[in-house]
């Protein structure tokens, strides 16, 4: 199978000012994503999907391929990311090149690593049902235990009988984490999402999950790559 990775990188980021190519513990974002995926058994070819020619200069420094700078109407700030994703699908088709899967793996989920993702897509590939895949961590509450606002006072969001039960006795929840995306490419250009009727999904500790957004996101993720780096060279 020729399987397709995008990283997507826009130059323009809210929370975080450049924090594709902000330095974390001691190489810029986007390169701990570049290069867990180069690392892979899988993957065919790696490119990043970006408008911002630093971002592109950086990425092809760090080995990823940049075919192309992203049209600046899949660049703005309310573009989906799924527009980026086909728009690379379709530049490939238009040059004969056509892959079997679409991975995405966002760089803003610096702490994934090699294993997760390979397993991620050994996982799909060996589902003869699955047509994606989305990788999910566990929350650290309950979602049943989530409140709202009604007449300004709060009221249980999902329901008294829910918001009371012990965390043991609820239904198991996962919530997307953001790191790791995979569909045949068929089938995400068939619904346009990698949310199919038929998405199975690989579960990540919650250290590996971090997804930058903000500052403290950026300074905690810091903190585990820190933590794992050294834990490295000490079993070295």
């Amino acid at each position: 199978m020729k399987i397709l990775a995008i990283i997507p990188a826009r130059g323009g980021s809210k929370g975080v000012p450049r924090k594709n190519i902000k330095n974390l513990y001691g190489k810029p974002l986007i390169a701990w994503t570049i290069e867990c995926a180069k690392n892979s058994k899988y993957l065919t070819k790696i490119i990043v999907s970006t408008d911002d020619e630093e971002i592109a200069k950086i990425s092809e420094v760090c080995g990823a391929e940049v075919p192309f700078l992203r049209p600046l109407q899949f660049a703005k700030d309310n573009s989906p990311t799924i527009d980026s994703i086909l728009h690379a699908i379709e530049f490939f088709e238009e040059k004969g090149e056509f892959f079997d899967i679409i991975v995405l793996l966002q760089p803003t989920s610096p702490l994934k690593i090699t294993l997760d993702v390979d397993k991620s897509i050994n996982q799909l590939i060996n589902n003869p049902e699955a047509k994606s895949l989305v990788s999910v961590d566990e929350p650290n509450h309950p979602p049943y235990w989530s409140m709202s606002i009604k007449n300004d006072f709060l009221v249980p969001a999902f329901g008294q009988e829910l918001f009371e039960k012990r965390r043991q006795d609820l239904p198991k929840t996962y919530m997307p984490n953001g790191a790791i995306f995979i569909a045949y490419t068929d089938e995400l250009k068939k619904y346009k999402t990698f949310y199919t009727p038929k998405t199975t999904y690989y579960t990540m500790t919650s250290d590996r999950s971090i997804d930058i957004d903000t500052e403290f996101d950026f300074e905690l993720a810091e903190f585990y790559m820190g933590r794992r780096e050294n834990g490295d060279k000490n079993r070295k």
